[in-house]
């Protein structure tokens, strides 16, 4: 579904991605961990064809398709949909217009009423410019019904479980669950809340803007929180000297 191959990146001249090999397959979730400004976030844009996100060399593969020229709008519509760490406010539209403009014909009114009512988004946020006055667990619920209501063939998803609370994270996690069974993803996250819900294949770990290790996800995990990135920053060492 998704392959980066030796993918390098800049923004404003300054390289951010530095030789990305990844490949997800069809039907495939997988984690992707990293200390703050290890590149994650840059990654997901790259993906997504983020204007300012510069390719410098390397290939972008979704579907069988080299996307690395295409632009945003084009690789959303093949099929790509993400959950942003921080969405913006957009005043004017509201929240039941936009999920409407998402879904299309993919969803029915009573298929959409179902989403809202298991993500337990109620007519009031519904009714509200999109993210004005939101909460954060309100705002993360709302990401996920637009990204769920475009029925993605794979969904990158941006650290689903910062900055929500427990009962929020259990909404989320659960419908994300359900519907990763029929589709790819990238969860990109920080702590792992998000892994009691869903469950990934494989596990990657980005350090300086390229990823040194993979594994199984919760080994992985577990090792990150017993001693940090320190051993990561190791094995960058030793393919950055590789590469030399």
């Amino acid at each position: 579904m998704l392959k980066l191959e030796n993918l390098h990146v800049s923004i404003d001249g300054r390289l951010v991605l530095r030789g990305v090999d990844l490949e997800i397959g069809d039907g495939e979730v997988h984690v992707l961990f990293g200390p703050n400004g290890s590149g994650k976030t840059s990654l997901a844009m790259s993906i997504l064809g983020y204007p300012g996100y510069k390719v410098i060399s390397g290939r972008i593969i979704f579907d069988g398709v080299d996307i690395t020229d295409k632009p945003m709008d084009e690789r959303v519509r093949m099929g790509i949909g993400a959950v942003f760490q921080n969405p913006p406010k957009i005043y004017g539209i509201r929240l039941k217009d936009l999920i409407k403009i998402i879904s299309k014909s993919r969803l029915n009114s009573a298929e959409i009423s179902g989403l809202m009512d298991r993500l337990n988004i109620d007519s009031s946020l519904l009714n509200r410019y999109l993210n004005v006055g939101f909460s954060g667990g309100e705002i993360k619920r709302s990401e996920i019904a637009q990204v769920l209501a475009m029925k993605p063939k794979l969904m990158i998803l941006d650290e689903p479980d910062s900055g929500v609370d427990l009962d929020n994270l259990q909404l989320i996690g659960r419908e994300l669950a359900e519907n990763f069974k029929d589709r790819s993803g990238l969860i990109i996250t920080h702590h792992g809340y998000i892994l009691n819900y869903v469950k990934p294949v494989k596990a990657h770990v980005m350090i300086n803007g390229t990823i040194v290790c993979d594994g199984e996800p919760e080994k992985i995990l577990s090792r990150i929180r017993e001693s940090g990135y320190r051993w990561c920053r190791r094995c960058y060492e030793m393919k950055m000297s590789e590469r030399l």
